[in-house]
């Protein structure tokens, strides 16, 4: 069975529904390609407040900010494939799905990955010691605690302080759970300040920078852990280490972008994000194939997600239309300070481009510098840059004279 589209979106969440909607407008025919029973992706279980205050300008919980983009699918001309997963996308935009139905081949003009992103597991900080139950990853708990309604644990350990597990940190403690600490082994916290303020100190809930767990105790369930103070050099002073007794650790050890499409398709990786290399208009290395959201380097804030993949799916349309304009490309790079940089190419014309960042590590009093071939055309001042929250410049194409670097200078104490 095949069916015929001129846009195809991969994933069904918050990136996916706004790209969909965006490129719907340019009157084509779009569908929307989710694998779970229903839209909406990981918002479903967030059930706390806090999205949407930039994009609607209110305060929702995550279901309802997905839903206020179901409801903007009444009257379009996307078709939506539940329950559906993608296999193989083969050359000539070929793409063989499997579902109740059956296997389907459709076919399209061009498609936006908006794939989201995995959490990380347990072997990626080479947590020591046996694997007893009682040791799970912070959004695994949030959709037993949101949605099946049981809790995980009584005294529970959590490791990293990325924004699920500082949420999962109050909403535990909601429940009636004793939440020890977090533990986080960077000099400082991969979740965003609020969450830190709202979700840990209101709370009275510790966060112990600079320490980690180096080994889990229990051999049914967790009894206990030790965790010991990190040096500069990421080793462990095991002369200080101390037993913490816990039935639970939660794991929030960061994010990375679901690629196994992108890597089967043979894209170009960014190593420092997981995440496809893309242009200015979010299209990877193969032309008419865009991606966005967490599939291309993970977001700190749902309605940065839904503007950038009102791009992608923008942009998708214009590619279809023949309307893009990738004449004369000219490459972004990064200097001291920074993580990484999107998007790497862009084009000369007379739009405004947004380079979006992260830095290395925090900085206070510091200035953002922009330059094009040792001309400085961008400096922005910033009291604070945290590598928790991603970053964005906004320059003029008209400004620039080639190739595009971007630093972070930090002011001396005077």
């Amino acid at each position: 069975m095949q069916n015929n589209y001129d846009i195809v979106v991969i994933g069904g969440g918050s990136a996916g529904l706004a790209s969909a909607i965006k490129a719907s407008k340019y009157g084509l025919k779009v569908a929307i390609i989710e694998r779970d029973n229903k839209l909406g992706g990981i918002l479903n279980q967030c059930i706390h407040n806090g999205f949407g205050l930039s994009y609607f300008k209110q305060e929702l919980t995550g279901p309802e900010y997905a839903n206020k983009f179901i409801q903007m699918l009444d009257g379009t001309n996307i078709d939506v494939y539940l329950n559906t997963t993608v296999l193989e996308i083969k050359k000539h935009f070929e793409i063989l799905t499997i579902s109740p139905k059956g296997l389907e081949k459709i076919v399209c003009k061009g498609i936006v990955l908006a794939t989201g992103c995995r959490e990380r597991p347990s072997g990626a900080i080479n947590l020591c010691g046996s694997r007893p139950a009682g040791i799970i990853s912070a959004g695994s708990a949030q959709k037993i605690v949101n949605l099946q309604g049981k809790m995980i644990g009584k005294d529970i350990v959590i490791v990293g302080s990325g924004d699920i597990g500082l949420i999962m940190a109050r909403r535990l403690r909601f429940e009636g759970a004793n939440v020890i600490g977090v533990y986080e082994i960077m000099p400082y916290p991969s979740g965003l300040k609020r969450n830190i303020v709202q979700c840990l100190d209101d709370y009275n809930i510790p966060l112990h920078l600079s320490k980690t767990v180096v080994e889990v105790v229990g051999k049914d369930r967790v009894k206990g852990v030790f965790v010991a103070p990190v040096k500069n050099d990421f080793s462990f002073d095991l002369d200080k280490r101390e037993f913490i007794k816990c039935d639970t650790i939660v794991l929030s050890i960061g994010l990375t972008p679901s690629n196994e499409l992108a890597n089967q398709l043979g894209l170009k990786q960014n190593p420092l994000t997981n995440g496809c290399v893309v242009d200015e208009y979010l299209q990877t290395s193969t032309s008419g194939i865009f991606s966005c959201g967490n599939g291309l380097h993970v977001h700190d804030i749902v309605d940065n997600v839904t503007r950038e993949s009102e791009r992608a799916g923008e942009n998708c349309a214009k590619y279809v239309l023949g309307q893009l304009n990738t004449t004369t490309p000219h490459s972004v790079y990064f200097g001291d300070g920074l993580r990484y940089v999107n998007p790497s190419v862009f084009y000369e014309g007379d739009e405004i481009l947004t380079i979006n960042f992260r830095s290395s590590k925090i900085y206070k009093n510091a200035d953002i510098i922009v330059k094009s071939k040792d001309k400085e055309i961008r400096k922005i001042n910033k009291k604070i840059i945290l590598p928790a929250e991603m970053e964005s410049v906004i320059i003029s194409k008209k400004d620039i004279v080639g190739d595009l670097i971007v630093t972070i200078k930090e002011h001396k104490d005077e």
